[in-house]
């Protein structure tokens, strides 16, 4: 396994998990029992990468419903993952990029855990609606179905801060 399979799963799982801690324990442990287990990796059911970050989701889960907490900080995300070394954009672009990375993840941080996972292995792992739905183990169209009602929300939610916004915005 390489370091990128690593950071993936570890990715996957701090964003369904919100904390740093539980997601490099969700990720050690998918990753041991893909190891221990991969002589039940069956390729004819689905890809490894599928069958992975199944694993990840399940750990994550357990996590969740052990601690309880349906939230996660996402302003520690985004302080702990920022980049000291790129000067690129200014200091207004990179003040207004987090501001959006914020509304994003405050908005993504109130949907039910269910659209969250769809969203996150759509968008951050890329992964086809197939495999959602083999990860998530439900049906394809209800995969589908996540990931759009969870766009949807997302964009409802995104309109109504956007519009705080600008209530708020000096006349």
């Amino acid at each position: 396994m390489n370091l990128k399979v690593v950071i993936e799963h570890w990715r996957l799982a701090y964003g369904l998990l919100g904390n740093m801690e539980d997601a490099e324990e969700a990720a050690q442990d998918a990753l041991a029992y893909a190891l221990l287990h991969i002589h039940q990796f069956d390729d004819r059911r689905s890809q490894f990468t599928t069958w992975l970050y199944r694993i990840t989701v399940s750990r994550s889960r357990d996590i969740l419903r052990k601690r309880r907490v349906p939230t996660f900080s996402l302003n520690n995300w985004l302080r702990d993952r920022q980049n000291p070394t790129d000067f690129r954009p200014g200091p207004e672009e990179r003040a207004e990029k987090k501001e959006n990375q914020n509304s994003v993840w405050d908005a993504l941080q109130i949907l039910s855990p269910d659209l969250r996972e769809a969203i996150l292995l759509r968008h951050w792992s890329n992964c086809t609606y197939q495999e959602i739905a083999e990860i998530t183990n439900c049906p394809m169209k209800t995969a589908q179905s996540r990931v759009r009602l969870a766009h949807q929300k997302l964009a409802h939610i995104l309109e109504a801060v956007d519009f705080q916004k600008t209530a708020e915005e000096p006349r």
